[in-house]
């Protein structure tokens, strides 16, 4: 283990230099193309070289400085677009919004970004962003094997659509949070935020606020539609259509996909049929996303917006043969309507009042030898919330307000075999949270600030609990900033942990859990090392007490997880119409009490690296992404003779993405996935097919 842990420093080590020594072309007067983070029409973000940033910077951006809107004529079809001299294709984008805590770095991926790497779903659009290591990304991944950040689980991080919630806190039956429930195609982008941010969004955020942000329409009427084709019977959909007429804008998206995963495994995987192929690890959604915009006044406007989801798929189950024929059935909708107003005169109020509504069904059926039994779990939130942004002084702007969340869960408990008749049950569950959270940001001198964040929570189950956080960034020099962050944080168990027995896998509830409590931090520096090539680096970690685990077949806190790891962001620009970008995380997430003592948490691995460069040219794209993945422990559901101890093997992979303009309207897409052809080992016993291909046209009328 730890010479696994001295390779990947290692890689690390070697891959940085030998990204500046590969492009040292720099075009010293050129400007960065981003995204305006606090905008839904495009604009042009310059970064100049941090000498020129006169201090103070209010908002102490060191990296990015406040855009200007660019104009934009948004019936020109986009491969008619071509960049100019000065203009780059940006692969990750590196920003912080301005109504966000600046003491943690915001990290955002757009919509041009997200064509490119041909994401269709939310985990391949997170799986290049730092911090993140996913494996149920994919063919053949499988909602067992975990989607982490910082070393935290999905339910130890906060999910939100337009700032509203989407998680759950569902453990058992397979009901996580779902990445596939919202059209990629109507994704305009995605943000991830850290430190004293969480205390905006949830005493939950152990890991980080994931807040995904949907496209809007402009201009005329558009239609935008995309078919593919590829390897394992895998065909995709996609068909958006949006404009906007005088005060209203409107947007509507849909998508099909399907794979049917089957292909060669090697002996001993998971799910291994008696043919050697890979069997019921197939996957069909069907989403579809809406929204409304109506502009009241020069002060007023109003936004609706619905996304539904129909998920049908097969579960993967290693060390399980009896489960192996596992369905899954998902059913979500999620529905929104805000209000944004400006209070006063200018942008120094604004109050932003939303009501949500969110469904997750998941119901987990099969055949167990003889019998059988069926697991559902239903769950219904109602949520609402007042968010005040007032820049009270220059120096000093506070971001506060309410939020009201009630839950229901309806679980139905089903199995035809005797041993577990007497389980048989519907438990009808509600809880109701109540939580004032505030941030403020003090600019203490022309180069200080200072985060403090309080966020008050009652909680009709748990209580009445408090949690704090503070961050603080230091401009060094005009080049470079340091930072650093404080969070406490509490993760309640969910309802169906407490009250409903799992009886696919035999767990008991238990009523007598308590909460997972801790804190977060994280320390950093922001470096401008050249108008061309800007850096973050973070040492982030955790510590969680009372963990939430299964022990003999029941729920226990069973302990505490420490969490230290190391996390570098770098965007380089090449020369125009290149860039290029590298991520890499490592993560010690130990195990610090139990039988399990010292061993790292299982499936999540220590090092992962992203990079990849691409070019774009009047309508031509080619891009090349590379990722390492040194390999997690199979930690549950192991084969026999499997070690507690074992990891599997680590594994490169290389991915190429292109596309080629036939019209002014219409393009050929080419996507490469695994071009070495090698089958790793995802997580415990669960493999990638190989190379695959996918090829579609897209269009734009």
């Amino acid at each position: 283990m730890k010479e696994n842990v001295k390779k990947d420093l290692l890689l690390l080590t070697v891959a940085l230099p030998s990204l500046l020594i590969v492009f040292p072309g720099f075009a010293a007067e050129s400007e960065i193309k981003q995204r305006n983070t606090d905008k839904s029409t495009e604009v042009i973000l310059n970064i100049p070289s941090l000498s020129e940033i006169e201090l103070p910077v209010t908002n102490a951006e060191l990296l990015t400085q406040q855009s200007a809107p660019s104009e934009v004529n948004p019936d020109q079809p986009e491969t008619e677009q071509t960049p100019s001299d000065d203009a780059d294709i940006s692969i990750e984008v590196i920003a912080e919004p301005d109504n966000l805590p600046q003491s943690t770095p915001t990290y955002v991926i757009d919509k041009e970004e997200i064509q490119k790497q041909g994401a269709t779903s939310l985990a391949d659009i997170l799986k290049r962003m730092p911090g993140f290591a996913i494996n149920d990304v994919g063919h053949g991944a499988d909602t067992h094997t975990g989607t982490y950040y910082r070393g935290a689980s999905i339910n130890q991080s906060v999910f939100l659509i337009n700032g509203r919630p989407i998680n759950n806190n569902v453990n058992t039956y397979h009901g996580g949070t779902d990445l596939n429930s919202i059209p990629v195609e109507a994704i305009e982008r995605v943000e991830l935020y850290s430190g004293t941010a969480s205390a905006l969004y949830g005493s939950s955020a152990f890991g980080g606020v994931v807040n995904i942000i949907t496209k809007e329409g402009y201009g005329k009427p558009k239609l935008s539609a995309s078919a593919e084709f590829g390897s394992l019977s895998l065909n995709n959909q996609q068909v958006t259509y949006g404009g906007s007429s005088d005060n209203v804008k409107y947007n509507f998206s849909f998508e099909r996909f399907f794979t049917d995963n089957r292909y060669r495994v090697p002996v001993g995987a998971a799910n291994r049929d008696e043919q050697g192929f890979l069997f019921n690890a197939d996957t069909a959604t069907s989403t579809y996303f809406g929204s409304i915009g109506v502009d009241l006044d020069q002060k007023n406007s109003l936004n609706l917006d619905v996304t539904a989801l129909s998920s049908r798929r097969g579960l993967i189950y290693f060390g399980f043969p009896l489960l192996q024929r596992d369905r899954l059935d998902h059913d979500g909708l999620n529905v929104g309507l805000s209000w944004k107003t400006r209070l006063g005169n200018g942008e120094s109020s604004n109050l932003t009042t939303s009501i949500g509504y969110n469904q997750d069904y998941f119901s987990t059926y099969g055949p167990t030898g003889a019998f059988y039994r069926t697991g559902t779990l239903d769950t219904q939130q109602l949520t609402a919330r007042v968010d005040h942004e007032w820049k009270i002084t220059s120096n000093n702007k506070l971001r506060w307000g309410l939020d009201l969340k009630n839950t229901d869960l309806n679980g139905d408990v089903f199995s035809t075999n005797p041993s577990r008749i007497a389980t048989n049950e519907t438990e009808d569950r509600s809880l109701f949270n109540t939580a004032l959270f505030a941030v403020n940001t003090w600019n203490i001198s022309d180069n200080f600030l200072i985060d403090l964040g309080l966020r008050q929570t009652f909680d009709s189950q748990f209580g009445n609990y408090l949690n704090p956080s503070v961050g603080l960034r230091y401009a060094v020099t005009p080049i470079v900033a340091v930072r650093g962050s404080w969070a406490g944080a509490q993760r309640n168990p969910g309802l169906d942990q407490l009250y409903v027995y799992d009886t696919v896998h035999g767990w008991e509830p238990n009523p007598d859990l308590s909460p997972e409590t801790g804190s977060t931090w994280s320390a950093g520096v922001d470096v401008n090392f050249s108008q061309n090539l800007i850096g973050q680096f973070t040492y982030f970690g955790s510590s969680i007490g009372d963990r939430l685990g299964v022990i003999a077949g029941r729920w226990e806190n069973i302990g505490l997880v420490d969490t230290n790891g190391l996390e570098a962001a770098l965007q380089l620009r090449i020369a125009s119409g290149w860039s290029t970008f590298l991520n890499y995380t490592y993560t010690d997430a130990q195990i610090k009490t139990g039988t399990d003592r010292g061993l790292q948490l299982g499936l999540i691995p220590y090092s992962v690296l992203q990079t990849g460069v691409g070019y774009e040219n009047a309508g031509w794209q080619a891009n090349l992404y590379v990722t390492y993945n040194s390999g997690a422990r199979r930690s549950i559901f192991a084969n026999p003779g499997d070690k507690a101890t074992d990891f599997a093997p680590s594994f490169v992979n290389l991915d190429f993405t292109g596309r080629i303009p036939l019209t002014t309207n219409l393009g050929l897409t080419v996507y490469l996935e695994n071009l070495l052809g090698e089958q790793y080992e995802r997580v415990n016993r669960i493999y990638s097919p190989g190379f695959t291909f996918r090829v579609g046209l897209s269009a734009n009328f």
